[in-house]
């Protein structure tokens, strides 16, 4: 018994250490840095208790981010999900030929690079670019500077290439959830003279609660942590605090400003707090209490 436990425990050890150094130490040393006023230039740490707490709690740029990343999280995350639930549906029941060939291109986007993605689309929402081109052509009002460069719908033109994105990432893990539900059930209600709308209300939907959930989670937490997307396309813009987020915020402040790592660190902890605080409440929302 004790040479399988050492055998496990070596066998384990590369993990562990990779573990401990590359994510339980800088966990640590970040919640330590958030109650000092770190300067990164002279690496001198002075302790302030709860200080960078408060100071972020009456930061007005903090509350634009929390709002920005609100509005990005709670107006995808159910597009996004209706979408590929929509999708896989189709995929699932309808098409039968070329089935593997439209998997796979819904599911591109999510697997190509998010700042080359983000660069084709800082192009196309330009004011010369194909979407102002082909609204034009059709007669119907767009931004005159780009959509990229006017404070209401710089955020939505974000949201709309994230939802084009993460849709087919989504629809997969609708499928694989749809491919557990057994034929016999739909065959069964079928013969109990049930609508289609009724076998997906009634079957589908409840059988696919523990995938929901899991969808629903995993995006709201990719939805709160946006950054690459602002920071290749807006910088925060086009006017100061339109478009930025928490994370962005987070970099700004550690990276950008020699002074502000502590800030920083403690702006993340209350980012754990809420994504914490939003998981569990969709898990008690959507009845799972595992």
């Amino acid at each position: 018994m004790k040479r399988n436990r050492l055998q496990t425990f070596i066998l384990l050890l590369p993990w562990l250490l990779t573990f401990a150094v590359f994510w339980l130490y800088p966990l640590l040393y970040s919640l330590y840095l958030s109650f000092t006023k770190y300067s990164t230039l002279a690496n001198t740490a002075q302790f302030i208790g709860l200080k960078n707490y408060s100071t972020i709690l009456t930061d007005r740029t903090f509350w634009d981010a929390l709002r920005n990343t609100m509005i990005f999280t709670f107006g995808t995350v159910p597009v996004t999900t209706t979408f590929a639930l929509l999708l896989a549906v189709i995929l699932h029941t309808k098409v039968k030929r070329f089935a593997g060939f439209f998997r796979a291109a819904y599911f591109m986007p999510s697997v190509t690079s998010l700042v080359v993605i983000a660069l084709i689309f800082t192009n196309l929402y330009a004011k010369d670019g194909y979407i102002n081109l082909l609204l034009g052509m059709l007669g119907i009002p767009h931004p005159a500077r780009g959509w990229l460069l006017e404070p209401g719908t710089a955020l939505l033109s974000v949201m709309a290439m994230d939802v084009w994105i993460s849709t087919g990432y989504y629809m997969v893990l609708f499928l694989a959830g749809l491919q557990t539900i057994p034929i016999d059930l739909y065959e069964a209600a079928r013969l109990s003279g049930a609508t289609a709308w009724q076998q997906f209300w009634r079957i589908t939907l409840p059988l696919l609660r523990p995938t929901m959930l899991f969808v629903v989670v995993i995006n709201t937490i990719k939805s709160f942590q946006v950054f690459v997307e602002i920071y290749v396309m807006t910088k925060g813009g086009p006017t100061p605090g339109d478009t930025t987020t928490l994370v962005y915020e987070v970099f700004v402040n550690a990276f950008e400003k020699s002074d502000m790592m502590g800030y920083a660190s403690a702006l993340a902890y209350i980012i754990f707090a809420l994504l914490l605080i939003f998981s569990l409440a969709q898990m008690k929302l959507v009845g799972e209490k595992k």
